[in-house]
């Protein structure tokens, strides 16, 4: 118990510094170090990151760091990706959603430290006086389109979507790393919400095991939203950075496993699952050029370099 309640706050302040990556440590955490089943843990992470978010909003939210237009159009948009990933769920075995958590974290870590998308005010303390980090005009079809992707695959793979919101509000919206992390944390209750819904139907919740782990995980978030008023935002994104790769390398090595890969294999040869696997793919493919001429075509106006309320 002394163990998982350590964890947890461990969990709570990542959240509160990063605005992200709380159940990016929580799922693994249940599944490898708990050897609680791994849909029951994709459930708890909902509820306990859903609540820690929740927490560690309130301090972003007081000095101006929450983008509320990006983050409710987002939100909304990933709810709805969020409520389908969970449904879809249903058809993947344990090992390959926690091989597609493994994948989709190390390759989100490695993008954000390139580090390159940042803009150059971002860079500001935020113990300073409150500047605007939010764009005038938010490119909506932009962010309903990264919403839905991002919420769809969080829903899957059990996560609030932190690790993935943050590097999509910095990347592809473009909001400061500042911006995203408040922002991120608005999301992320949203998204919690609608994942947990989807996976109510085929998971169950363990009521003691979710009392331990949220209690935790309030006390280390409401900590790491404090503190973060005090740190860099491109410390804050190197580490950001570092943990999800590093998560992302030990996920991969304990999911694909030979099992996992034989029945891949098994359903590979058979030509009406390769046909779907085909059309899968390029259903992915239509959906990256989509995405390719949106961010093109709605782009958002930065925000001042004056002070400003924030939003």
């Amino acid at each position: 118990m002394l163990m998982t309640l350590s964890l947890s706050m461990i969990i709570g302040l990542l959240l509160g510094l990063l605005g992200g990556g709380g159940s990016i440590l929580t799922v693994p955490m249940l599944v490898y170090l708990l050897h609680v089943e791994p849909k029951t843990a994709i459930t708890t992470s909902f509820v306990v990151v859903g609540l820690s978010s929740l927490m560690a909003l309130i301090p972003h939210a007081r000095r101006h760091s929450v983008c509320w237009k990006s983050g409710v159009f987002f939100g909304l948009s990933g709810m709805a990706g969020a409520f389908a990933g969970g449904r879809l769920a249903s058809y993947f075995s344990a090992d390959l959603l926690m091989s597609l958590f493994g994948l989709i974290s190390f390759s989100t870590g490695l993008l954000m430290l390139r580090g390159s998308a940042i803009p150059p005010n971002s860079s500001s303390n935020s113990t300073k006086a409150p500047v605007s980090v939010c764009p005038l005009r938010v490119p909506y079809l932009r962010v309903l389109f990264d919403g839905f992707f991002v919420g769809g695959v969080t829903g899957m793979v059990g996560v609030g979507g932190g690790f993935l919101i943050v590097p999509a509000l910095t990347l592809l919206v473009g909001l400061p790393m500042q911006g995203a992390v408040g922002t991120s944390l608005f999301i992320i209750v949203m998204n919690a919400l609608a994942g947990l819904a989807g996976y109510s139907q085929h998971a169950v919740l363990d009521l003691s095991l979710i009392t331990i782990v949220t209690s935790g995980a309030l006390v280390g978030s409401a900590m790491g939203a404090i503190v973060s008023g005090y740190l860099k935002p491109a410390w804050l994104r190197r580490g950001f950075g570092l943990m999800v790769v590093a998560v992302g390398i030990y996920v991969l090595s304990q999911s694909l496993t030979d099992q996992l890969i034989i029945s891949g294999e098994v359903w590979l040869s058979n030509a009406r699952s390769a046909n779907w696997t085909v059309l899968a793919l390029l259903l992915v493919l239509v959906l990256l050029r989509i995405g390719s001429w949106i961010h093109k075509t709605d782009v958002g106006i930065l925000p001042p370099q004056h002070p400003a309320d924030g939003r």
